[in-house]
């Protein structure tokens, strides 16, 4: 019984470690992004090209709302409206840094139980149910396909000086 207590306890703060880390990485990454964004004309980052979304613009705030829906989810306020997020470059670039921060504030608060907790979702493309931590890794992710799309997308524009964002550059160089 002891050792697996100990075994748990370790495994909790394991699990506790690495989502904490990841969240602070989501927060890190989208800074680093921003930063370099921001010394981009603002007509570039609203042209179309040829991608999944048109334009460095529209994956911003495509990423913006997606983790507002994600994070509406894990903080259980299920407040998500996406009629209120900015569509405009500036209120889209602040709105993905105060969001982020505000996340990685929320998670570094959250116990091993509420990490660990199940939460249905119903939504008009999936119905799931999988534990927080999992939804968490999930918008993580999902910013960081939509960040190497924005890469792409501005290596077509003629931005050959992306920083890099990777999870590993982060451990190592980026806290």
């Amino acid at each position: 019984m002891v050792q697996e207590t100990t075994i748990f306890e370790m495994e909790s703060v394991g699990l506790n470690n690495l989502v904490k880390n990841y969240a602070d990485y989501n927060l890190w990454t989208n800074l680093t992004l921003i930063n370099w964004l921001k010394t981009k004309p603002n007509q570039l980052l609203e042209k179309e090209v040829s991608s999944s979304f048109p334009s460095i613009l529209l994956t911003l705030h495509h990423m913006h709302k997606t983790q507002g829906y994600w994070f509406s989810i894990v903080n259980k306020k299920n407040d998500f409206d996406e009629t209120e997020y900015p569509t405009d470059l500036q209120g889209v670039l602040a709105g993905i840094m105060e969001q982020s921060a505000q996340i990685a504030d929320f998670v570094t608060a959250m116990t091993t139980t509420e990490l660990l907790e199940q939460i249905p979702v119903e939504s008009p493309w999936f119905k799931c149910e999988l534990s927080v931590f999992e939804y968490i890794m999930q918008f993580v992710n999902h910013n960081t396909y939509h960040r190497g799309q924005i890469v792409t997308i501005g290596r077509n524009l003629g931005f050959v000086d992306a920083p890099m964002t990777d999870y590993n550059f982060y451990n190592i160089m980026g806290k």
